[in-house]
């Protein structure tokens, strides 16, 4: 059997790697830094991308790419890199293609740091970012773009807010102006939504959450689907013309585009930035990869028992769940993810910011934590951590209110959760 006929649960434990005889059964970690050559015209070779092979980690590693390659079968994409983290692969991604002068479209209800990375940090570099509802209609996504456009970013559900993108729409909107669609599918997982088969171009993960799903690794990883034309529109030069800094290489002509994406990304931007994930970090989010379809079905159901009890209990607001009957996003969510969305339930506690604190002290199993999409649940107040840097109006756009709780059902028992969040509750 192929990787391509594997079906995905078998992909999750055997994809991107298969050991012939004598091999070691698990991914081994190369745990170095440099590799010999005999001559230097074979490493030339290398440093010309006329062969393939590895000269130094900060570039390429063998761990890190058979993992890469593992997430690669997941999302059904082409080529693949991981970067030290989810930031990196949404910087490289969109940086990737886009330089000082340039205009991109984003989803306003993104996470926090993504939010402070294109808005500020990104912006000081020269690029432009108009922040547009996920709730746009075609008519709204079409009038944001310019002539400079190079991108358009979205969540797949957003970070904390749960919005779920009409991703055939935004894909859509982005072909018709000539621009790829970026979608961060951190929170879907490809076990749940593979966007590439509703029209995005290129997909990110922190694979910090789910995917490593054990809190052990910074990480992050970038997929391409090599389906879309960098030529057509003209607005790519630096995958369609010879690139200087690297011995005049056109990516698209010498890569395909299957490859030019990524090998650019790589060969420049990893080249100059060295946002490397490290071969042991590499290592066990392969380990986390292997048992991710089994913690998913379990999130998922998780999330909607904690979702539905806290629907009804008499010292909570409001609940926004995309799998909750009634939902706002529920029928899109049935669309792009009929399996289930993730396992994080956000709900604001009556009684605003104060009454969200004293109810978070008292949880025994939420650890208040900076982290989400574990095994072990977790929550955390955004308006106070993740989105601290921006203003109520801010806050308002990207769907996070004071009263705000982020809560990431673990794998636990349900029943044990929904016990503890009952106490905490009650405690107000």
């Amino acid at each position: 059997m192929s990787e391509k006929q594997m079906r995905i649960e078998t992909k999750c434990v055997q994809g991107g790697y298969s050991p012939k005889s004598g091999e070691p059964r698990q991914i081994p970690i190369v745990q170095s830094t440099t590799f010999k050559y005999a001559t230097s015209e074979d490493m030339g070779k290398l440093f010309d991308l006329e062969a393939s092979g590895y000269f130094y980690s900060r570039l390429q590693n063998p761990t890190c790419d058979t993992v890469a390659a593992r997430i690669c079968a997941l999302e059904g994409g082409t080529a693949a890199m991981l970067t030290s983290s989810g930031q990196a692969a949404n910087f490289f991604a969109v940086f990737n293609i886009a330089s000082a002068g340039d205009h991109v479209v984003a989803s306003s209800a993104i996470y926090g740091g993504s939010y402070n990375l294109f808005a500020v940090t990104m912006k000081r570099m020269g690029i432009e970012f108009t922040f547009i509802s996920p709730d746009s209609t075609e008519q709204e996504i079409n009038a944001a773009f310019r002539e400079n456009t190079k991108a358009v970013f979205g969540e797949t559900i957003a970070n904390p807010a749960l919005n779920v993108l009409d991703i055939e729409l935004f894909a859509k909107c982005a072909h018709a102006h000539g621009v790829p669609l970026i979608i961060d599918n951190t929170f879907a997982t490809p076990i749940n939504c593979r966007p590439f088969e509703w029209g995005a171009d290129i997909v990110t993960h922190s694979t910090t959450k789910y995917m490593d799903g054990h809190g052990s690794a910074v990480g992050g990883c970038i997929v391409d689907s090599g389906k879309f034309d960098w030529r057509s529109s003209g607005k790519f030069p630096g995958l369609c013309t010879p690139d200087d800094s690297y011995h005049g290489v056109t990516y698209v002509d010498k890569f395909g585009l299957e490859g030019a994406f990524i090998t650019k990304a790589t060969a420049q931007l990893m080249r100059d930035f060295g946002c490397t994930q490290s071969p042991q970090s590499a290592f066990l989010l392969g380990l986390g990869l292997e048992s991710l379809h089994v913690r998913m079905k379990r999130h998922c159901e998780n999330g909607l028992a904690v979702a539905t009890f806290l629907k009804n209990h008499p010292n909570v607001e409001w609940v926004t769940y995309p799998g909750l009957e009634g939902d706002k996003y529920y029928d899109l969510a049935k669309k792009y993810m009929p399996n289930g969305t993730c396992g994080v339930v956000s709900f604001g506690v009556k009684g605003g910011r104060a009454a969200a604190e004293r109810f978070m002290k008292n949880l025994k199993l939420g650890a208040i934590e900076t982290h989400v999409a574990d095994a072990r649940t977790c929550c955390l107040h955004p308006a106070s951590a993740t989105h601290r840097q921006m203003n109520d109006d801010e806050l308002r756009a990207a769907g996070v209110s004071p009263d705000l709780v982020r809560y990431s059902c673990g794998i636990e028992n349900a029943d044990d959760l929904i016990e503890d969040l009952d106490q905490a509750l009650r405690s107000i």
